[in-house]
C-alpha cells in the first residue's frame, strides 16, 4: 500500500510577494495607478530617501515630479523572505538595480543604483523603502 503524497502548497508565499512586488512597480512605471492600487494596502506606507513619507500613490507621483520629468527601472533581481514572525504572513522582498530617466532640466541619467523593500502581508504591500544614490548624482560631493 503506498502512502498518499502530502498536496503541494498551491501558492508559494515567497514567489508570491515577488509577483505583487513586479506587478506593483510595472504599473507604477506606466504611471497606472489604479492597476498599482490593487496590489496595496489602504494602511501602506512608502519611505523614500531622506525619510520622506508618503500616504499614497498620488502622492508619489507628484513627489516625482518635483525630481524628475520621467523615471524608470532597470530591475537586476529580487530576493525575498517570510519573516521571523512568518506566522503572520509577513514576507519581505528586495528589488535590485538602477534607475534611468530625465532630470527636470531635460538632461538624461542612467545606471544609478537603487534597492527597494517592500513589506507584503495578506497579497497586499503594506511597507516600502526606497534607497537609491539620486542625490548623489544630482548633487556630487566633490
Amino acid at each position: 500500500m503506498s502512502m498518499p503524497r502530502p498536496a503541494a502548497s498551491a501558492v508559494d508565499p515567497i514567489e508570491a510577494a515577488i509577483a505583487i512586488a513586479r506587478n506593483y512597480l510595472e504599473a507604477m512605471e506606466a504611471r497606472d495607478l489604479a492597476r498599482a492600487q490593487t496590489f496595496v494596502s489602504p494602511r501602506a506606507v512608502f519611505v523614500f530617501p531622506g525619510g520622506v513619507e508618503r500616504q499614497d500613490l498620488a502622492a508619489i507621483v507628484a513627489g516625482s515630479a518635483t525630481r524628475y520629468q520621467f523615471v524608470g527601472k532597470h530591475v537586476e533581481g529580487y530576493e525575498a523572505a517570510e519573516a521571523a514572525e512568518a506566522a503572520d504572513g509577513l514576507v519581505s522582498v528586495y528589488v535590485r538595480g538602477t534607475l534611468h530617466g530625465r532630470w527636470l532640466d531635460g538632461s538624461s541619467f542612467d545606471g544609478i543604483r537603487f534597492i527597494d523593500r517592500f513589506e507584503i502581508r495578506g497579497s497586499l504591500i503594506e511597507r516600502q523603502d526606497v534607497w537609491n544614490d539620486a542625490g548623489e548624482l544630482r548633487n556630487p560631493v566633490r
